[in-house]
């Protein structure tokens, strides 16, 4: 606290206003990031409902809900390059526009073609969003504990949206129709977009821009969307087919010319041409492990709820409101996980909390095994509260240890790996558990996907535990 402020609160005078935090910015900053990871989960409860509508098969249903997420990563960076290079306001507001064009597309979708189209769109607005609103926030709150208050909510608005999609879309669907899930997005990007202009100042803008290595972008995003193309694929049209063996094939060629093309980059040392991704990164302790973390992290527990909310449609009846209220006890945990963990890792360090919420979450995922035709909702409960507490514990904990694990001057680029690797991890976990239930029981590829995704977590924990011991031998040393 500074003398200034310490002097204002002894007096009992309130505190200057660079040291009072500004709720119009953070509004609208909050709805454009509300917005992203409303659209998440929203979807979720409604696919039944919209594959009845459009006529649209297990692998199209696999891309609405799947290739949202694996544009949105694979866009990250390079809309954090727009921001740098546009500057951040234009970018976001950019964003808000595609995003709710996007939703009236998906709105408006009569074949499954125009909504995956739709919602792939969707995820490149939301890629524009997320980068520009973290920056205009640091921008905006430059007082350092006003600006520690702010990202608290910020990043407490991904848990609450999270937590509101499939309850939100089960509303919107019960009450009118799946087309009011996307119907939704238009009036909060308008008002967003309103508040931004009228309340968000534009930061001053760098002397000189920074390239965006359309190179690396591009084989970034074919990779991505190639892989999450071949798993979809392989539920319906079997390993072996032609269509997902050259999947595979495009996929593998795409990264390892990416990985190439960033180390090259890299090796010229040019400061106005920077790589997308510096690979030396990985080489930091507790980087790739961390990094690893996020991807297995979410494989698990969105590849389950994608099939969880399934299971309980089609299997157990529940209409899409049903289905939202059944899942709300996993989902609402994160309003009370994520400011705890956040404690926990103030005070014992991120390794401690983050191997300890992963180890529960795989212990909650082996509950999943009692789920079957006619078993009673309570006893499922124990695994909706266990994964539903752990997943968002993880998150701020591996948060601050990928970080803490690059320099200080990568520490930007450092967030944005660990966001691209959730992403990368909700495309492939969606993917791979729909591929399972593709041409076999329900419950049984319920039960194998279960296994799968508590071995995500084991492993992610481990990951965990070795980074923590390395990190205590660094600091004996």
């Amino acid at each position: 606290m500074s003398t200034t402020t310490g002097t204002a609160a002894a007096n009992g005078a309130p505190p200057p206003a660079a040291e009072r935090l500004s709720w119009p910015p953070l509004i609208a900053l909050s709805l454009g990031y509300f917005l992203v990871m409303l659209d998440v989960t929203v979807v979720t409860v409604a696919v039944p409902v919209i594959r009845d509508s459009i006529g649209a098969g297990a692998s199209a249903m696999a891309w609405v809900v799947d290739g949202y997420s694996a544009v949105f990563g694979g866009l990250l960076l390079m809309g954090g390059g727009f921001g740098d290079r546009l500057g951040h306001r234009k970018v976001f507001l950019a964003g808000l526009g595609v995003f709710a064009v996007a939703s009236v597309g998906c709105a408006l979708a009569t074949t499954p073609a125009l909504l995956i189209a739709s919602r792939l769109a969707q995820g490149a607005g939301g890629a524009l969003l997320v980068p520009t609103s973290l920056a205009l926030l640091t921008a905006a709150y430059p007082a350092t504990a006003v600006r520690a208050r702010a990202l608290g909510v910020w990043a407490g608005i991904s848990g609450i949206a999270f937590a509101a999609g499939p309850l939100v879309g089960g509303l919107l669907v019960a009450g009118l129709n799946w087309r009011a899930a996307f119907w939704i997005n238009v009036p909060i990007a308008a008002v967003a977009v309103w508040l931004t202009r009228k309340n968000v100042p534009a930061p001053t803008a760098r002397a000189r821009a920074r390239g965006l290595d359309p190179w690396g972008q591009v084989l970034g995003v074919v990779g991505v969307l190639a892989l999450a193309g071949m798993l979809n694929e392989a539920g319906t049209q079997g390993w072996s087919s032609p269509v997902v063996l050259g999947a595979g094939a495009l996929a593998a060629v795409a990264l390892a010319l990416f990985v190439v093309t960033e180390r090259r980059m890299e090796a010229r040392g040019d400061a106005e041409k920077p790589p997308l991704l510096p690979l030396s990164l990985f080489g930091s302790p507790g980087f790739s492990s961390t990094a690893a973390v996020g991807v297995l992290l979410n494989l698990g527990y969105y590849g389950m709820l994608y099939l969880s909310t399934l299971y309980l449609q089609n299997e157990r009846g529940y209409d899409a409101l049903g289905a939202g209220l059944a899942l709300l006890p996993t989902v609402c945990m994160a309003v009370v996980a994520a400011p705890l963990s956040g404690r926990l890792t103030a005070r014992y360090g991120p390794y401690v909390p983050m191997t300890g919420a992963l180890l529960l979450g795989a212990a909650g995922f082996v509950g999943w095994l009692l789920a079957g035709p006619d078993t009673p909702y309570w006893m499922l409960l124990p695994a909706l509260v266990a994964t539903g507490l752990a997943t968002p514990s993880t998150v701020p904990a591996a948060t601050a240890a990928i970080v803490h694990a690059a320099p200080t001057e990568n520490a930007g680029v450092a967030s944005a790996v660990f966001n691209v690797a959730r992403q990368l991890g909700n495309a492939l976990g969606v993917a791979l558990f729909a591929s399972l239930i593709a041409g076999r029981d329900l419950v049984s590829g319920l039960h194998i996907s279960a296994l799968i995704a508590s071995a995500a977590f084991f492993v992610a924990a481990l990951l965990a535990l070795s980074s923590w011991r390395n990190a205590k031998a660094r600091a004996a040393a």
